[in-house]
């Protein structure tokens, strides 16, 4: 049995994580963590039945006897929540969008000082998984490329997750020479986009989408869109997110991208 702490259990994914982790014969929800319902029972928040799920404000309150920490609450609290928990021997799982490269590295080095396993994904889904690996097979022999992300208009940070993610593992399989650098481009340069790793990165937000990627790569005369779309509720993230779960004890140090998991023949150590 593998004992989880949900961060983020109120919120859109967190919510349909700890229901799947109630729901899964071999995890037990020990703990969640939502500042605003701190002092209550999950299953009273939820506005249902009391569930024994005690939630605190703080992680640090959370992780007694607890084997893996799931962490989606927001890109300011995901790093501090995340080292929090592998400086006490706890795996982490996680899902916040907006962390950088040099977080990742961070969390890395910490979870391999403290021997525990972390897997992080911009996106938990099955789909967008296969979307990125097959992104990463095209990218040594289409280096040209340039990605599109789409998200509600809300949403807070850009590029998304996904879209970031994407972007930094693009850049540790092929570089690519821009025909016009983005520094010599007149009229306005920001319509560029942003460079992450090499590669130009818009963020469109919009009302109606929820989080699209696309990736196009080009050659002359030709062109190769890879895209994923993402519909209207989170039941995509969590099949991806409890596969993290059961990985990550057998890991040590950070494996980055559910499709890296997937596709990995071995735990990394």
């Amino acid at each position: 049995m593998i004992v989880v702490c949900v961060a983020g259990a109120t919120g859109w994914v967190g919510r349909a994580v700890a229901e799947g982790v109630l729901a899964a014969p071999d995890l037990e929800l020990r703990s969640a963590v939502a500042r605003t319902a701190s002092g209550r029972d999950l299953g009273a928040v939820w506005g249902g039945e009391r569930n024994g799920v005690p939630v605190t404000a703080d992680v640090a309150d959370a992780l007694a006897g607890v084997d893996v920490l799931v962490e989606y609450t927001s890109h300011d609290a995901a790093k501090r929540h995340a080292l929090t928990a592998v400086a006490r021997g706890v795996n982490v799982v996680i899902g916040t969008s907006g962390l950088t490269a040099a977080d990742f590295d961070e969390i890395d080095a910490a979870a391999r000082t403290a021997g525990v396993g972390a897997v992080a994904a911009g996106n938990f889904s099955l789909t967008a998984a296969m979307a990125q690996a097959a992104a990463l097979l095209v990218a040594p022999h289409l280096p040209q490329r340039e990605i599109v992300d789409y998200a509600s208009a809300s949403k807070p940070d850009a590029p998304s997750g996904t879209a970031r993610e994407l972007a930094e593992r693009l850049g540790s399989v092929s570089t690519q020479a821009l025909d016009v650098p983005v520094a010599r481009t007149s009229g306005h340069p920001e319509a560029r986009g942003a460079t992450i790793a090499g590669t130009q990165v818009h963020s469109v937000r919009l009302p109606s989408f929820v989080v699209s990627t696309e990736v196009v790569f080009a050659l002359p005369e030709e062109r190769l869109v890879i895209r994923h779309d993402a519909g209207a509720t989170p039941t995509p993230y969590v099949a991806g997110t409890l596969l993290a779960v059961r990985a990550a004890p057998h890991n040590v140090g950070l494996v980055r991208g559910l499709d890296t998991l997937l596709f990995s023949e071995s735990p990394k150590a």
